[in-house]
């Protein structure tokens, strides 16, 4: 899976308080001048609804003769139920193979004859392919999506083949590794009855009882125009390019999409502890992850059994970087640098999923550091969140941070299009990504301190360790 995010680490604001004060003052002038800047040379983006259903979303960006396209499916592992996981990533590789007017691997080789660069990911909520190269490509890629988009073709040997290649790439991946073998085992734990329990790649045993006729009712369901958004930015003009997805995507027939069905998790009444044993293990590791909303909770219940409010999903994001958001958030100064009790300590949070998902926290321990006193020291950064807000300056320089990264990233026509297309994909309007500026700043401490007393709730989290065990006979 593709990460839109390119970390931007702030000028240090070391010395007394007063030169830090000054600093952050500084650095607040230099972004306000670059948001006014940013804001004048906004990229203007349109939307277009073909007659077929397919959704076209066009972004002008014309620094440079070049474009990205990308073709948003509305499926992924989380579409899947029990006995067939992997479907969605099988078929990925698939899409690479032989169509009506293609042969075998014809598609990669026609994008770099042209000096594109092409490739595809699958998620628990969406599949992706995507071509790089000059804008006067755009028919090209739109000629080569519809073919793919109704008429692959699938052959029996060469699933065989692929089939074993997605069982190496499992082994190498996830098996072959003890800290992916932990985490995936950590997942299906966490979660009971919501879909996102279920790897991608999908299970071994289910990978290996696929069957090609699998592939195919999975494609002719869900590879439809009406389940598909194709999101172009680059040097081009939305009108033209409009007409191209026409030409192209139209002739395809409007096929409806019945919607998956829902599968929502139940509530969990206690915390889950699991303590996972892998003699592989050369460094143990922590985490603890809280069940949290999405932006796709906002006005539902949530994890907490209340309804998301949606300031609520700009303080957890807020919350992540006063803990984790570079040298002087609390996990380094306290964890790492303080009490010296960890050699690593993150948090990640994601509020664009179909479901709700997880706030997790995840740290190893220096040498001679028990991972029950590393939990100690984690879970004292939690009370401390929950018992008083972050300071004023803590906020300001967590605000500063998340908004440069929001500037700098969209020198990135890819990443552009990634967060349309990600929002679009799970269900939210793609204009959500103008708002996240002014939904960061208004975040105040009062509201990180609430969504921590709300969310970071033992009833509703998971703990596990990883650390050596004996050899497996």
């Amino acid at each position: 899976m593709l990460t839109p995010h390119v970390p931007i680490n702030p000028p240090s604001t070391g010395g007394s308080d007063g030169s830090q004060a000054l600093s952050l003052k500084n650095l607040l002038l230099v972004l306000g001048l670059l948001l006014s800047q940013a804001s004048a040379a906004a990229p203007r983006t349109h939307e277009f609804r073909l007659d077929n259903g397919l959704k076209l979303v066009v972004q002008e960006d014309h620094r440079a003769p070049v474009v990205v396209v990308q073709i948003w499916y509305r499926v992924g592992a989380s579409y899947e139920q029990d006995g067939a996981t992997g479907l969605s990533h099988a078929l990925e590789h698939m899409m690479f193979k032989r169509t009506r007017n293609l042969g075998s691997g014809e598609f990669s080789r026609t994008v770099a004859a042209h000096g594109g660069r092409e490739n595809a990911f699958t998620t628990r909520d969406y599949t992706a392919y995507f071509q790089q190269w000059s804008a006067d490509n755009v028919e090209l890629s739109f000629q080569l999506e519809a073919e793919r988009m109704r008429h692959l073709l699938l052959d029996e040997k060469e699933f065989a083949n692929e089939r074993r290649v997605i069982l190496e790439e499992r082994r190498m991946r996830t098996e072959d590794n003890p800290q992916a073998l932990a985490a995936e085992a950590t997942t299906a734990a966490t979660w009971q009855t919501s879909p996102y329990r279920q790897p991608v790649i999908g299970w071994a045993a289910d990978i290996k009882s696929l069957q090609l006729s699998d592939l195919k009712a999975w494609y002719e369901r869900w590879y439809a125009p009406a389940n598909a958004t194709v999101v172009v930015v680059g040097d081009v003009q939305p009108a033209a390019v409009q007409a191209l997805a026409k030409k192209h995507f139209g002739p395809l027939s409007a096929d409806p999409v019945a919607p998956p069905a829902q599968r929502p998790e139940v509530m969990q009444n206690g915390e889950k502890r699991l303590r996972l044993n892998d003699p592989r293990v050369r460094v143990p590791s922590l985490s603890i992850a809280f069940k949290t909303p999405g932006m796709t909770q906002i006005g539902k219940p949530g994890p907490a059994g209340t309804k998301v409010e949606a300031w609520e999903i700009y303080a957890l994001e807020v919350l992540t970087g006063v803990l984790d958001g570079g040298n002087s958030a609390r996990f380094s100064r306290h964890l790492l640098r303080g009490q010296q009790v960890a050699n690593a300590a993150s948090a990640g949070y994601s509020p664009i999923s179909r479901f709700g998902d997880l706030l997790s926290l995840d740290a190893s321990p220096r040498e001679g550091v028990s991972l029950a006193t590393l939990e100690q020291a984690v879970r004292a950064e939690i009370a401390r969140l929950q018992q008083e807000p972050p300071t004023a300056e803590e906020l300001a320089r967590v605000k500063t941070r998340v908004r440069a990264e929001q500037i700098y990233q969209q020198d990135s026509m890819f990443y552009q299009a990634m967060i349309i297309g990600m929002l679009d994909a799970v269900g939210l309007p793609w204009q959500l990504k103008d708002n996240y500026d002014a939904g960061i700043m208004a975040v105040t401490p009062a509201q990180v301190q609430a969504v921590a007393q709300k969310y970071l709730v033992a009833d509703r989290s998971t703990v596990a360790t990883l650390e050596a065990g004996e050899a497996r006979p």
